[in-house]
């Protein structure tokens, strides 16, 4: 197949990408071992094109999405692989504007399937996805590849490949567990994402002076710099006059940083023309980060997780003015304690949470203790009427991107 759309009209073939669900979303394995045996196998994919790496806490989809578009509009054939998903898994991988079709990424995920068989290994789910995402993009010639990181970034699986430029968004607390305690741990997990003498885009939150002795090697830095002047409104904003589709400061942030990027790839042949930047970023949007929901009357949904995350969210509605109606479901495993203070800030009309049923949801009594709050909690089939409902103010649902699509889900609304 050499058709960029190709990859869009295939038949359902639900076999492999059942296989899949069963390895669970959230399975992480400390090396690069089972993805370079995998794409070893494949014959290296991502050798096929040049590879944008976004790496960070938060941001790293907003980033990528206005990349990709501009990209688009500039006249490439993009790829581009983004986590986790909302509603369908097909989110995760893109292809000139269009997520992958279900025939097409259960046949691509055979491949690796077998590639895995080959090999003797057992993958994560998230291997799988990064090695049908390379085939995907092997298979329809695209230009570039944006590949966003996982967690982390040493042992990442996008970390197999080799980028030509490297982006990191924010660094915050987050997977702790996993990544270390304090931020300069966290930066050196993500920092490993860059590759000595080629460029290191950094968010404009990203000092150089704090990022370099953290750095394992040495790159070229190139920190974004803010956006202005500017003007911020509860559901979209300005820059210099001109409209940004993503709501709130922080996506200014992701905005200037995806601009930077431009200008690095600009400066290794990319044409990417001025008139394309700015229609371009009018038209962005991208579900679950402060996403009017449609179909509903004054509900919008944030994927905010952890506490830099919640802090610019509420940061947002305070600058606006704007006091919700929040309804709020986290991941057991996450900061409660530091989200619910950063959404706090905003004096919340109302607070109600939210429990879907995967075991890994934060109980009633863990929200509670968090929030210090007697808070009703609702299932998401009670939060449903709740949201159909109309409200005199905003209705707020965050807390969690898988709150979001399982959420989504439940109402039968599709976000792409």
């Amino acid at each position: 197949m050499d058709d960029a759309n190709a990859l869009v009209s295939c038949e359902p073939q639900p076999g492999f990408i059942a296989r899949l669900q069963e390895r669970g979303h959230f399975g992480i394995k400390c090396g690069l071992e089972n993805i370079q045996a995998l794409l070893g196998r494949l014959g290296r994919p991502d050798r096929g094109f040049p590879v944008v790496l976004v790496a960070g806490t938060n941001g790293k989809g907003s980033t990528g999405a206005f990349l990709a578009h501009i990209l688009k509009a500039a006249g490439f054939v993009v790829g581009w692989t983004t986590s986790p998903h909302l509603a369908d898994v097909t989110e995760r991988i893109w292809v000139d504007g269009e997520p992958i079709g279900r025939g097409a990424l259960d046949r691509l995920l055979g491949e690796a399937f077998e590639a895995e068989a080959q090999v003797g290994l057992q993958a994560t789910y998230f291997e799988l996805m990064i090695t049908a995402a390379l085939l995907a993009f092997r298979e329809t010639g695209v230009e570039v590849a944006i590949v966003e990181v996982g967690m982390g970034g040493r042992w990442d699986a996008t970390n197999a490949t080799d980028p030509i430029l490297t982006v990191l968004t924010t660094v915050g607390l987050d997977h702790q567990q996993y990544l270390g305690d304090t931020r300069e741990a966290i930066a050196r997990e993500k920092l490993c994402t860059a590759r000595d003498g080629r460029p290191l885009v950094l968010g404009p939150t990203l000092e150089p002076d704090w990022i370099r002795p953290l750095l394992s090697c040495q790159p070229t830095l190139h920190p974004a710099p803010r956006l202005g002047p500017v003007d911020i409104q509860w559901d979209h904003s300005r820059v210099g006059g001109k409209r940004v589709g993503l709501a709130g400061l922080h996506q200014l942030d992701n905005l200037a940083t995806a601009f930077e990027a431009v200008r690095q790839l600009r400066a290794q042949g990319f044409s990417i023309p001025e008139e394309c930047l700015w229609p371009s970023v009018a038209e962005v949007q991208w579900p679950g980060r402060l996403w009017k929901v449609p179909g509903l009357e004054g509900v919008w949904m944030d994927g905010a997780h952890n506490p830099d995350g919640a802090c610019v969210l509420a940061d947002h509605a305070l600058a606006c003015g704007v006091r919700p109606h929040l309804y709020v479901g986290s991941m057991g495993d996450k900061d409660l304690r530091g989200v619910a203070r950063e959404l706090k800030r905003m004096h919340p009309l109302s607070v109600t949470f939210l429990q879907g049923d995967a075991p890994r949801y934060a109980t009633a009594q863990a929200l509670r203790e968090a929030w210090d709050l007697e808070a009703p909690m609702l299932t998401l089939g009670q939060a449903k009427a709740h949201l159909r409902a109309p409200s005199e103010a905003p209705r707020l649902v965050t807390g969690s991107l898988y709150l979001v699509g399982d959420l989504l889900l439940e109402m039968g609304i599709q976000p792409f």
